[in-house]
């Protein structure tokens, strides 16, 4: 298994919001994380780094290898961090309303655990099939869903960056959660609306099919995104399961 991943500015915005990392954990189990932050100033940067960074820390300290118990660790470890950055939120007037996506992905031999909240999207790629693996919790996707727009007109509809759910909301946050099997020669992508509103799923396809180094095809992907516009941060993690091509 290789992972890469790489965050950049884009062209348009003075501070980057989002952050990825990957940890693992006293079992050898790693843990990708990827979020998008929000809000004024700086608030969106300290919301995103510090939802990955405590909840990848505290992924170090366990010796989790089973899908269905890791499903339910990142459910209560999102719910916690959803808590947490509210609440500094309240407390610090300059990070007032920040808030932040989340997307983790667990590998577990021939299986990984998805968790998820907001917008930032899982794709999985197998058999030269780029799938949505995600949900998005967008005000756009519920209109898609209840049939009042089309998926085409989704794509430039102005409120389409409203969330539904986020990490610092005051309500418990609902966490989507998954368990998939996967095997060699497929491949994960984690990124931001930033890659996804500039680059097209079939661009995207084409581009790891297409790109023999992992690393390559990860700043390809986002120098795509930054020839159209660059409008938003970018970040792109993905992960290569095995040695055979997609």
């Amino acid at each position: 298994m290789e992972i890469r991943f790489q965050t950049d500015v884009g062209k348009r915005r003075n501070t980057n919001q989002d952050f990825a990392a990957t940890y693992v954990n006293k079992a050898n189990v790693t843990l990708a994380l990827l979020a998008d932050g929000m809000g004024g100033h700086r608030a969106g940067d300290v919301a995103s780094r510090q939802a990955v960074s405590e909840i990848g820390t505290a992924w170090e300290q366990t010796e989790l290898t089973d899908s269905e118990k890791t499903a339910q660790w990142l459910i209560q470890k999102i719910q916690a961090e959803s808590q947490v950055i509210f609440q500094k939120g309240q407390e610090q007037e300059e990070l007032s309303g920040m808030g932040t996506t989340i997307i983790a992905v667990a590998l577990l031999g021939d299986q990984f655990t998805i968790a998820n909240v907001g917008d930032s999207r899982a794709y999985l790629l197998r058999n030269q099939v780029l799938t949505q693996i995600t949900e998005d919790h967008s005000l756009v996707n519920e209109l898609v869903k209840s049939g009042q727009i089309t998926a085409e007109m989704a794509l430039n509809h102005p409120r389409k960056n409203v969330l539904t759910r986020s990490i610092g909301m005051p309500s418990e946050v609902e966490v989507d959660v998954a368990i998939h099997f996967i095997a060699d020669g497929d491949y994960l992508l984690l990124c931001s609306d930033g890659l996804t509103n500039m680059v097209s799923d079939e661009e995207i396809t084409a581009t790891i099919q297409e790109t023999p180094e992992l690393e390559e095809a990860v700043q390809s992907l986002i120098d795509q995104a930054n020839e159209r516009g660059g409008v938003d941060n970018i970040t792109v993690l993905l992960i290569k399961v095995g040695g055979e091509r997609p």
